[in-house]
């Protein structure tokens, strides 16, 4: 697993913000750790490495612009992204996934799709792909920034602020964290797992 207390203490403020920039706006950014990462710069900023409403500032303003930029690229090269052939970065199981959340949950994609990983690299692509006006689209963004960021963020500096020597329990809940954010997309492949094993 990523040390990404490590990486928090490291990066600062902008660094942050680039890797969950990277992560929301760029496909890239699919194998980053936006959402430990985050809880683990909360932490960092209750031990006094960096303020908390810079950090959560910064966080949100990258989320909500990496967003855009996903929304913006699907708009504009979205047949060309969809029809490219399978690579490091790519993996059509990934859309497929995306598409089968967006199309169940409509513009809640947006809000949603923060809190789980790959999906929320795809969503705001998708929504460009789709001709979802703008508008509606951004206010999806925001809030879902502001909800992602913020709890995020919250969490592991309240953790830190709260509980005596909460250093010993960062790993451990960074790994809940973790397993939690791709338990909602390893559901469906382990339900289709077992109906195959059925017939």
């Amino acid at each position: 697993m990523i040390d990404t207390i490590a990486w928090a203490r490291a990066l600062g403020y902008l660094g942050i913000a680039a890797v969950i920039f990277t992560e929301t706006g760029l496909l890239v950014g699919i194998v980053l750790p936006g959402d430990s990462l985050l809880f683990s710069a909360g932490f960092v900023a209750s031990l006094g490495y960096g303020a908390i409403v810079p950090l959560v500032a910064f966080s949100f303003l990258a989320a909500v612009l990496g967003d855009s930029t996903g929304y913006a690229l699907g708009k504009k090269y979205g047949p060309k992204i969809f029809s490219k052939e399978q690579s490091l970065f790519f993996d059509k199981q990934h859309v497929a996934r995306a598409e089968a959340f967006y199309k169940k949950h409509g513009g809640k994609t947006i809000i949603l799709a923060r809190f789980l990983p790959v999906i929320r690299t795809f969503a705001p692509v998708l929504a460009g792909v789709g001709s979802m006006r703008y508008r509606t689209f951004l206010a999806y963004n925001i809030a879902g920034a502001a909800l992602w960021t913020g709890s995020m963020t919250l969490a592991g500096y309240f953790l830190g602020t709260a509980i005596p020597n909460a250093d010993r329990y960062v790993l451990p809940i960074i790994a809940v964290i973790v397993i939690a954010s791709f338990l909602p997309a390893a559901i469906p492949f382990a339900k289709r797992y077992m109906i195959r094993n059925k017939k």
